[in-house]
């Protein structure tokens, strides 16, 4: 099979903002990492004429697991990529993507990848990329370039936090019901293990829909108690077709949890395809 192309994106003074500029419930919270082992890959030298950063613009917030790897051609002389890959401890690898891609001195563009399932047993370092480099002279070059920025140290971070939050405590929406412009529902916590305190401190809402929490936060779950229920209604909280049509996560609630003395972790409110149809039903009957 073919790899796949790889879209460039050729930075401009007015193009696309990075993701740490982001609203609240799409941009990278505060998260406490849990303990990882040491670096099994020693960091690669410094490629001469080429630098590289992993950077997340708000756009791959909405696309998964993808992020950008920003390259400059920092050097006297052009080159062409043919091929990017991370190549970073703390993630499970994926193939190379292709792409033809042309640098010349000065030029900084942005390559997009995907990035492999998170390892909590691995610290993400030393972040690199490899690079299929083409120089002038038609030589062709495998390349481990050192990737700047905090930007995969942060997401092992958060989805790591998150990972063993799930691990102590179960969250659901239960009972997701209403009518018109009427919806109800629960956001459940269930003790799995542990008997620390557990505390329910933030429930953010979307673009356009809020879940209005009918208790005040925060919420604690006390030793030795096993469920606590928070009752919720959702409002709409925009309909104008601007932010009806470019929303691409009109139904993610991110929720911010704290175990015992740990760092809080925010986890996605788990919503089923029925919840989400329910909600939609709701959104557009609201804006009506």
């Amino acid at each position: 099979m073919g790899r796949t192309p790889v879209v460039v994106v050729v930075l401009l003074l007015a193009g696309c903002a990075a993701e740490d500029g982001a609203p609240a419930g799409q941009g990278t919270p505060p998260v406490g990492a849990p303990p990882v082992g040491a670096p099994t890959v020693s960091a690669p030298p410094a490629v001469a004429g080429i630098e590289a950063e992993a950077v997340r613009l708000r756009s791959d917030v909405t696309a998964g697991r993808r992020l950008q790897v920003r390259i400059s051609d920092t050097g006297p002389a052009p080159f062409t990529v043919t091929s990017v890959q991370l190549d970073t401890p703390g993630f499970a690898a994926l193939p190379p993507r292709d792409t033809a891609t042309e640098f010349t001195p000065g030029r900084v563009i942005d390559l997009p990848v995907e990035r492999g399932a998170v390892d909590c047993a691995t610290r993400p370092e030393p972040a690199a990329a490899r690079l299929t480099v083409v120089r002038p002279d038609g030589t062709t070059e495998e390349l481990r370039v050192p990737l700047g920025g905090d930007t995969l140290a942060r997401l092992h971070a958060q989805e790591c936090a998150a990972e063993a939050l799930l691990a102590v405590v179960d969250v659901r929406v239960e009972d997701l019901a209403g009518e018109g412009d009427t919806l109800a529902g629960d956001v459940v916590l269930t003790r799995r293990s542990g008997d620390d305190e557990i505390v329910v401190s933030e429930l953010s809402p979307s673009v356009v829909l809020a879940p209005v929490p009918h208790r005040q936060l925060p919420l604690r779950l006390a030793p030795g108690e096993e469920r606590l229920e928070l009752p919720v209604t959702f409002d709409a909280t925009r309909c104008d077709p601007h932010a009806l049509a470019e929303t691409k996560q009109p139904f993610v609630f991110p929720v911010r949890v704290t175990v015992g003395d740990g760092e809080d972790a925010l986890v996605d409110l788990p919503l089923d395809d029925g919840q989400r149809a329910r909600l939609q039903e709701f959104l557009t009957s609201a804006c009506r």
